[in-house]
């Protein structure tokens, strides 16, 4: 475990209020390659994540600790529950976004876009009225080491709305260089997105010429995305993202996970031992964050919940 004054790095002192008196930060599992989608589900009270090098998702609770929930997992990188309380996923090596019934049924929700198989879909949120959006950059298919090596078929990285009714997928956003974690504030008038173009993928270094930034669009008409601007320009690149009740950003990047205002200022940062990927809120009151990060998945408690869809 690790005390608050070694994981805690305050821009605002306020900050520190976000953190439970005396909270540690508590390593809950670990023995991976890079870990990755963690996501709550609260009828069952289990975080499930993947390891996706190894071909395999994880669930752990308090009560049982870690297990192996799918193996093969078809190397799912991010994933959500639906209105329904089912899983949806973004799978690297099956190119697509499925989803896992409470009742553990599985079943292949979109593959194409156009007639052009997806990339390697990356990560989802559900809105409220169901609909699925979800970003697709090439780091599932650009080597072998998280996906399956294969040529784009599309020949760019977009972002996609899925409505789970009609299967239809509709492109939402093309303007991004590699779209990744995304996140609805809590009245779903913005959708934020993380390009984390700057990362070239396994084993390809860094390209300072590309994008490291969190972008906010405007929501219009429930379906499409209008005028948009830059909110956190991170450095060491953004990945996963969430959004809590009051509408503060939760961002997930290398050093750990950095927490902004929607207008843009950091107010400090939760630091991690490992390379970080990717985060959720969860727990028993929906307060507790847990971390994804290279071999190894943290937890702290906090004051902040998850955002959720109404």
């Amino acid at each position: 475990m690790v005390s608050q004054h070694e994981f805690l790095a305050q821009d605002d002192p306020a900050f520190q209020s976000f953190f439970q008196p005396g909270a540690t930060l508590e390593r809950i599992s670990t023995g991976y390659i890079w870990v990755e989608g963690p996501v709550w589900l609260d009828d069952i009270s289990e975080l499930r994540f993947s390891d996706i090098p190894n071909n395999r998702m994880m669930t752990w609770s308090e009560e049982k600790g870690t297990r192996v929930f799918r193996q093969p997992s078809q190397r799912t990188n991010g994933s959500a529950v639906d209105r329904g309380g089912n899983m949806v996923s973004c799978e690297h090596g099956g190119r697509c976004i499925s989803r896992t019934g409470k009742d553990g049924t599985y079943e292949v929700l979109a593959t194409h876009w156009q007639g052009k198989r997806l990339n390697s879909p990356n990560d989802l949120v559900v809105k409220s009225d169901g609909s699925i959006w979800f970003t697709d950059p090439p780091y599932g298919i650009i080597s072998d080491h998280e996906g399956i090596r294969a040529d784009s078929e599309i020949g760019s990285n977009n972002v996609y709305r899925l409505d789970p009714s009609t299967g239809e997928v509709e492109l939402v956003a093309g303007d991004f260089d590699r779209p990744n974690g995304l996140a609805f504030s809590p009245d779903e008038s913005v959708l934020y997105i993380a390009d984390s173009g700057r990362a070239r993928g396994h084993g390809f270094g860094f390209d300072d010429s590309r994008p490291h930034h969190v972008r906010a669009l405007e929501v219009l008409d429930d379906t499409k995305l209008g005028a948009s601007s830059v909110v956190a320009d991170i450095d060491m690149v953004p990945d996963g993202l969430r959004v809590d009740t009051e509408g503060l950003l939760w961002i997930s990047a290398v050093d750990g996970i950095h927490c902004y205002t929607p207008e843009g200022r950091r107010l400090g940062r939760i630091l991690i031992p490992e390379v970080v990927a990717n985060l959720t809120f969860g727990g028993s009151n929906g307060s507790r964050l847990f971390i994804t990060a290279t071999s190894s998945v943290y937890a702290v408690e906090t004051t902040r919940k998850g955002a959720e869809r109404a």
